[in-house]
């Protein structure tokens, strides 16, 4: 007992260790190993459909000003058009070997988003506490996403819950700290590449089954408010020491 305890809490804490390291540019996925990966989310039931990717440091829909580079969708068809048909997204990868993909919530999965700081202490807490954590991945240097099980899409509108963290892609910045993706919504599914030698990429992948997001709910919840203490205190130090009293 003891000897398996010290082994899961040096896991754990290499866990930590590598998610607080600085991101560094990750090695370029060769196409079988891109396929393979986007093959293995359809598997577990997660529609994908294809996305923009980087062009340099803009968007590959040279958008002047695109709010979100390399983040969208490329059709505005895309909730209709995502799929977990093994020939189209074979045909997709060949045949756009640079787009990256979006996965659409609210069907089979949902996503909880999180800042990265606030996802990394939840993920200890989550693990520590013996809870059933589904597929993570880190998105860039500021987010990382919690997979779940959708809280569903029922022909009975009555049925359905909302919920004051749903988050939509033109709601993205009124959710600066926890975001819920359900119907309508969408993320960016690793691998992504993004600008400026960013990307996308799993730290728990796809085979792990979805949880019920009521499980986490509250260790993550709690990890965001920290975060957003902690955040509001460093501002108020930062402003005493920017605007300092006058006699």
């Amino acid at each position: 007992m003891g000897a398996d305890s010290g082994r899961y809490r040096g896991t754990e804490s290499r866990i930590s260790q590598w998610l607080r390291r600085r991101p560094k540019p990750q090695p370029e996925v060769d196409d079988a190993a891109r396929l393979a990966l986007l093959l293995a989310v359809a598997e577990a039931g997660m529609p994908i459909s294809p996305a923009a990717h980087p062009s340099g440091y803009r968007c590959s829909c040279e958008r002047v000003g695109c709010p979100t580079p390399a983040r969208h969708p490329v059709s505005f068809a895309w909730q209709t058009q995502s799929t977990t048909d093994r020939a189209q997204i074979e045909r997709w990868a060949s045949g756009q070997p640079l787009a990256n993909f979006i996965t659409a919530t609210g069907m089979v999965h949902d996503v909880l988003d999180v800042p990265l700081t606030a996802g990394r202490s939840a993920l200890d807490r989550l693990i520590a506490a013996g809870i059933e954590v589904g597929p993570v991945a880190r998105s860039g240097d500021d987010r990382m996403l919690f997979f779940t099980a959708t809280r569903g899409t029922p022909e009975d509108e009555d049925e359905w819950w909302p919920c004051e963290l749903d988050c939509h892609p033109e709601t993205m910045d009124e959710h600066p700290g926890m975001r819920w993706h359900c119907r309508g919504s969408y993320v960016l599914l690793p691998p992504a590449r993004l600008p400026g030698d960013l990307d996308v990429h799993w730290i728990r992948g796809p085979e792990h089954p979805l949880p019920d997001p009521l499980t986490m709910l509250e260790i993550l919840t709690d990890a965001c408010a920290q975060y957003v203490d902690a955040a509001d205190a460093s501002d108020l130090a930062h402003d005493a020491v920017a605007w300092p009293l006058s006699r």
